[in-house]
């Protein structure tokens, strides 16, 4: 694996149809087959809206406790919904069993909060707001933030995935028309950086697409991820090849960083990668830790979309490794194991 993850231009993609879109579409691909991660630039979602919706998540998450508190998280795990505090959520990677679970909800916390978007029509899920007094303006702005990352996702990002995987352009658009999908913000907060060395605070344990990319969660047990970072450093990924290596992913003004999620591995027949990150404090032992604000794009298939192997990614020699199963059957077993 390269020290630093390639760079992808959509400058040229335009609507899907040229021959440029497809070399896009292919140097996509490539990057999803070898690391699984790739800064995306040129999207078309401008950064004076990128830096506007970074603005109200500094808002929001130095509002009092008791007042981030009025848009509580729901207790059932699967509603990604609304404010989360610091230690709600643990990330577990590929664990299931009861017992594992419970060790891994004693350990330090993740040092985090969270505030959870989706999609304003879903039939599945609620969004969960404050009241509009408490911060008046940040329900629009997080919504028409939401939208535009969708926007994207439709009318850029799925095409590439999907033509350079060969099929046509609208083929994985079409089990995600009605994804709920969720805009994460996240904030991790400042604190001496002993601390965090000595175990009585973490960030966020290296997880694959199965829990965040530098923030995580629903972590990207989905289809995909698009991730906003601050200016701060923090989130690093792992050698696919299972070197136990971790190479930093610095922010890059005007870049988004994509991920491959764990279920659109299980789709492709671990064709793409679903590679382990995590998000680390420095690795100097004195001082303070900044506080770190990043924001992820949680792409989601639809719940009852049926996810079976990809065309031209298994045959006779290369056999599908996984049964069939639904999105919701799949997030549900995934998104469970990490609440307690």
């Amino acid at each position: 694996m390269p020290d630093k993850l390639p760079i992808i231009d959509f400058a040229d993609f335009g609507d899907g149809t040229t021959p440029e879109s497809l070399g896009v579409a292919k140097r996509l691909l490539e990057a999803c087959q070898d690391v699984g991660f790739a800064y995306l630039i040129n999207i078309g979602i401008p950064q004076s809206q990128v830096d506007d919706i970074f603005t109200w998540s500094r808002k929001f998450f130095t509002l009092p406790p008791a007042i981030k508190q009025l848009a509580p998280h729901p207790k059932e795990a699967w509603k990604h919904r609304g404010f989360s505090g610091i230690g709600v959520e643990q990330i577990s990677h590929e664990v299931f069993d009861p017992d594992e679970l419970a060790l891994i909800r004693k350990q330090a916390p993740d040092f985090k909060e969270s505030f959870d978007i989706g999609r304003a029509d879903s039939p599945h899920v609620e969004n969960v707001w404050l009241p509009e007094e408490q911060l008046p303006g940040f329900r629009e702005a997080a919504l028409s933030f939401f939208y535009t990352c969708r926007s994207f996702q439709v009318n850029k990002l799925m095409k590439a995935l999907s033509l350079g995987l060969g099929l046509g352009a609208d083929f994985l658009e079409n089990y995600h028309r009605d994804g709920d999908n969720h805009l994460r913000l996240l904030y991790y907060p400042a604190a001496p950086a002993e601390t965090f060395f000595r175990g009585e605070k973490g960030r966020a344990k290296a997880h694959t697409a199965s829990s965040s990319s530098g923030s995580s969660f629903p972590p990207d047990f989905a289809t995909a991820t698009i991730l906003f970072q601050d200016e701060e450093n923090g989130l690093e990924v792992e050698s696919p090849h299972g070197s136990g290596q971790f190479i930093p992913v610095p922010p890059i003004r005007g870049a988004v960083v994509f991920n491959v999620g764990d279920l659109l591995m299980r789709w492709s027949n671990d064709t793409l990668k679903s590679t382990l990150h995590r998000v680390c404090p420095p690795h100097d032992q004195t001082g303070m830790v900044k506080e770190r604000y990043s924001i992820p794009f949680f792409i989601c298939a639809d719940v009852n979309a049926l996810v079976d192997c990809l065309p031209g990614c298994w045959s006779a020699d290369r056999p599908k490794k996984y049964e069939a199963v639904t999105a919701a059957s799949y997030m549900n077993m995934r998104i469970n194991a990490n609440y307690a």
